[in-house]
């Protein structure tokens, strides 16, 4: 034998009936923190910033990442192969 219920509520509706906590200004603080992090770090995307802090290291920087970027080309090459 099967049975089917069917239930039309909203989504508070259900959270009530089961019980459960509202969470709801939890998740507007967290999202908000969010976005004021996320604006906050927004500058350090553009190319102009990544290029300043890339240079600030000098060349010693720059050797580093050639060398990273060998490394890893050299990796994708033997398993190519």
């Amino acid at each position: 034998m099967k049975m089917t219920v069917e239930v039309d509520c909203t989504p508070e509706e259900a959270r009530r009936f089961l019980g459960l906590p509202d969470v709801s200004t939890l998740n507007d603080h967290l999202v908000n923190e969010m976005k004021k992090r996320i604006d906050a770090n927004m500058a350090m995307i553009s190319p102009d910033e990544l290029m300043k802090n890339w240079m600030a290291f000098g060349t010693g920087a720059q050797e580093q990442f050639r060398k990273l970027m060998e490394v890893g080309l050299g990796a994708a090459a033997t398993r190519n192969d």
